[in-house]
């Protein structure tokens, strides 16, 4: 029924799945991997799908006026596509796809590069050297924030400083702002350094991992 629905609906035609390498999902016993056994005796069926699609540039470009372009910015992947027979509380499994997403930037070059100063330890305080590129528009209200290698959120910083008020000098190509030795932590580890950008609410740069 869907694939004939793809061949006739055009918002469907476009769409994606993957192959149905698991059984029917539809439908069982509750608490069971038993298909029905009421009195309809419904015949198993693939009714829990997962289809994607990627809007290239060109489409949201038409709808938008602008001049079309082919490139696609995201690229899409699955890496698996399966059912959850343990689950019983409903007279369907569930099923989960699980994607690889690619997405080319949208800025080739840094807006921002960023470097820590010599020796970074909790026994004295330290600097951070950046740069920031021609068509960047910086904000009294940007940060540059100390983050482990693993952090997973903007919100993930051990500590922070403001690239204004913790300004310790400025020349042409580049500036130096401090944070104080008792904001590094004693412990030590693999560290790197963000530039957030608080007009385009996002890291903007961030420097090659070093050693705290």
């Amino acid at each position: 029924q869907l694939n004939m629905a793809k061949k006739k609906e055009p918002f469907l035609k476009e769409f994606k799945e993957g192959p149905l390498l698991f059984k029917p999902t539809y439908k069982f016993d509750l608490y069971s991997e038993v298909y029905d056994t009421s009195e309809k005796k419904r015949k198993p069926a693939w009714t829990d799908r997962i289809l994607w699609k990627v809007k290239n540039r060109s489409e949201v470009a038409s709808k938008e006026g602008e001049s079309p372009e082919e490139e696609n910015l995201i690229s899409v992947t699955l890496n698996n596509y399966i059912s959850h027979m343990s689950y019983g509380i409903s007279d369907h499994k569930p099923v989960t796809g699980t994607f690889k997403l690619e997405m080319k930037p949208l800025v080739s070059d840094p807006l921002v590069v960023l470097n820590p100063e010599g020796e970074w330890s909790a026994e004295h305080d330290v600097l951070i050297r950046y740069s920031t590129g021609p068509k960047f528009q910086s904000s009294s209200w940007d940060w540059i924030g100390l983050f482990q290698v693993t952090f997973r959120h903007v919100k993930d910083y051990v500590t922070y400083a403001w690239v204004e008020d913790d300004e310790f000098s400025s020349s042409r190509d580049s500036k130096q702002v401090y944070i104080s030795a008792s904001e590094i932590p004693k412990t030590g580890g693999e560290f790197l350094l963000c530039y957030y950008s608080n007009t385009m609410q996002s890291i903007v740069g961030i420097s090659e991992p070093f050693q705290v």
